[in-house]
């Protein structure tokens, strides 16, 4: 009997939908067809066609935009003005996809240069790693899809994809779109699967290229079990850090802030979570961001009014309120919020001076809460900054130019914003963490150039 997944609405706990899972058979099945298309040369689709392709799905995505929406926003919950923009990006991300495949060049290697290297000429092409295994995450249900299959396709690799068990109906919509626009089925195939299925796929020596997104512990498990030779881009969170220096324009990144680090209610990887403020603004600092947390409309994501939805589910509502509670108890001072708003939302949460050790302050939250910590020292600032484990997006708040140029290279993160917040992305830019934070480097082009790798050619001849 094919066993059913239940999808529900992480705000009111309604089905949406009922999808049948996959079971080994057809994993297997996915995997070797896959495998025997990447080893065919004859069988990879004209780069032409993958162009056209990938043209045709960007207008369909885009003209089924509004309906993709609100299928996010309902089972991922995020609001529905935030998943606009989640498949506005999507849009764009495909079609930089289609752009870009231009840029997927070699070069050549100098010869000539000695006795040894005479008459010969060396040059480099890209081409495809071959199968390429995808686990995604729920939080941008459709986006990090794109960025995770679209590549793929634009470079020639079969992708097998299995999206976030909360998630699967925007991963499902964004590959039928692929088919409608003439992509033939057995180059992507979405599973929904049971998690040990998901390991045995990706551990299998048939996948040259894994790209996972989520949750570290999974992450470096996974990683540690790939088979020689496969390649790997492994995205997990942060607790991403924000200097504040003395001399900071308020008026101009408090909004900022307030909005990475409340986002889809913190469930963001580089959500602003540790803001490091100079003692002499942090009153000012704390009022103003607490006055603007109290502003934000929790609720539906369905309501065109909500700002920040539910969690993904009622436990990490629990999570959440036991941290902050954690840190309450251990002298820690809750400015706002510090509750629970039904049993699927949580307060957007402004929490002073936590324990370093607490567990706000040394894990990922993923939660509408943000902590500050007062300083009087920016290089100590720093260095409790970089005291975790994780390294991926940063910022410093400052109008100094040599503040700004010293705290970026000091500061342990892959990218520091400067008088942004932490959160900010095109999807054109390198994105990625180093450490706990992930290896490899995500972005279209970036994953693009991941998928695909060198080969040398040396020509020897007389007239060379």
């Amino acid at each position: 009997m094919t066993k059913r997944l239940k999808v529900n609405s992480p705000y009111d706990g309604h089905l949406i939908s009922e999808i049948d899972m996959d079971d080994a058979t057809q994993i297997e099945n996915a995997l070797e067809t896959a495998y025997q298309l990447a080893r065919d040369y004859d069988k990879i689709l004209p780069t032409h066609q993958r162009i056209e392709i990938l043209e045709k799905t960007a207008n369909l995505v885009e003209a089924k935009s509004e309906e993709f929406a609100r299928q996010a926003a309902e089972e991922g919950g995020k609001p529905l003005a935030d998943s606009r923009i989640e498949l506005a990006r999507a849009v764009q991300g495909i079609r930089e996809a289609a752009h870009s495949v231009n840029q997927l060049t070699g070069h050549e290697i100098p010869m000539n240069l000695n006795p040894s290297s005479m008459n010969r000429m060396a040059l480099t092409i890209r081409e495809p790693i071959g199968v390429v295994a995808a686990i995604s995450a729920f939080n941008h249900p459709f986006n990090l899809i794109v960025h995770q299959v679209i590549p793929a396709i634009a470079v020639g690799c079969p992708v097998i994809v299995k999206p976030a068990r909360a998630t699967p109906l925007s991963c499902l919509n964004l590959v039928q779109c692929l088919y409608e626009a003439g992509l033939p089925k057995e180059w992507c195939r979405a599973v929904v699967c049971e998690s040990s299925l998901a390991e045995k796929m990706v551990t299998d020596p048939r996948v040259a290229f894994f790209t996972f997104i989520g949750s570290g512990a999974i992450g470096w498990k996974l990683h540690s079990m790939l088979a020689p030779g496969t390649r790997c881009a492994l995205e997990h969170g942060g607790a991403a850090p924000v200097i504040v220096d003395h001399d900071a324009d308020l008026e101009d990144t408090l909004p900022l802030l307030a909005k990475g680090g409340f986002y889809h209610a913190g469930q963001v990887c580089v959500s602003v979570q540790k803001v490091y403020v100079h003692e002499n603004l942090v009153d000012e600092f704390s009022k103003r961001l607490v006055e603007l947390a109290e502003k934000l409309v929790v609720g539906d994501p369905a309501d065109e009014k909500t700002e920040v939805g539910p969690l993904i589910n009622e436990k990490e509502v629990d999570r959440v309120d036991q941290w902050v509670q954690e840190a309450k108890s251990e002298g820690a001072k809750i400015l706002t919020g510090g509750k629970k708003i039904g049993t699927t939302c949580y307060a957007p949460t402004v929490i002073l001076n936590p324990s370093d050790k607490a567990n706000v302050s040394a894990c990922e939250i993923f939660g509408p809460v943000i902590n500050i910590y007062p300083f009087k020292d920016r290089l100590e600032a720093i260095d409790r900054a970089n005291s975790t484990p994780f390294s991926f997006q940063a910022a410093v708040i400052t109008r100094n130019l040599d503040t700004a140029l010293d705290t970026a290279k000091r500061i342990n993160a892959t990218t520091v914003m400067i008088n942004d917040h932490t959160a900010f992305r095109v999807d054109w830019m390198p994105f990625g963490g180093r450490k706990a934070s992930g290896i490899g480097v995500g972005g279209i082009l970036p994953t693009m150039m991941e998928m695909t790798e060198g080969k040398m050619m040396v020509f020897r001849s007389k007239l060379i």
